[in-house]
């Protein structure tokens, strides 16, 4: 492990950092409030989570191979997916799940710093300036989620972060690609608003996900929530 990382950082890390290196290892980040909600009403978003919650981002980002979020995260919210905070500084690849093509080619993702970027979507032919297209097989519009970790895989990403949105994220446990689920919980209470994880319904409590846990108070009241979720795959 780097000699960066402080003890708690090396221990949060550890199941990705030690992680099979022949086959991909895929972790999920949410952040949302005590109430489960990751916006307002309105939409409004930044910052439900603090500080603490921001480095940790930046650090998962800084120890994966690709940063992966939707296009509906890249239109709302045109995020650099960047690594700028922390002890450790890297260029993971930063990916747009993009099925339809609607993204342009004017959004901060693309900024020329070196790091690679692609999309995955269903049509070869479409053009997303300097983004490499990984063109995948879809059912009615939809990319299943194990065939993009496949393709990213076979480009070199064995390790990958799901970064948003929220249902991007549910997409990816529903279709169980998802080895830890890192869901950090601000000590906010929202009240309404948009929800986080929509995930499919079960009928019985004894159906519900009880994924082993590891439990991380950050400073500043935030709570990391690190989930097992790979079932001993």
């Amino acid at each position: 492990m780097s000699s960066a990382l402080n003890s708690e950082q090396s221990q949060i890390l550890t199941p990705l950092l030690t992680a099979d290196p022949g086959k991909p290892f895929v972790v999920a980040q949410l952040g949302q409030s005590l109430d489960g909600r990751i916006a307002t009403v309105s939409g409004e978003s930044r910052y439900i989570n603090g500080e603490a919650a921001l480095d940790h981002l930046h650090l998962l980002r800084a120890h994966v191979d690709a940063v992966v979020v939707g296009a509906g995260t890249i239109a709302a919210d045109n995020p650099r997916l960047n690594v700028r905070r922390g002890p450790v500084q890297s260029r993971p690849a930063r990916v747009a799940i993009d099925p339809t093509g609607r993204l342009g080619t004017d959004y901060r993702w693309l900024d020329p710093d070196g790091a690679r970027c692609l999309v995955v979507t269903t049509d070869p032919s479409k053009s997303f300036g300097r983004a490499e297209v990984v063109s995948v097989s879809h059912r009615d519009g939809m990319i299943a989620p194990a065939d993009i970790v496949a393709a990213l895989f076979a480009r070199g990403m064995r390790k990958l972060l799901i970064e948003g949105g929220a249902r991007t994220i549910s997409n990816f446990i529903d279709a169980g690609c998802i080895d830890r689920l890192h869901l950090l919980v601000a000590p906010v209470i929202i009240g309404s608003g948009k929800s986080g994880l929509d995930l499919a319904p079960v009928a019985q409590l004894d159906r519900a996900m009880r994924p082993p846990t590891r439990v991380f108070p950050l400073s500043g009241g935030d709570v990391l929530f690190d989930c097992d979720l790979s079932g001993g795959r």
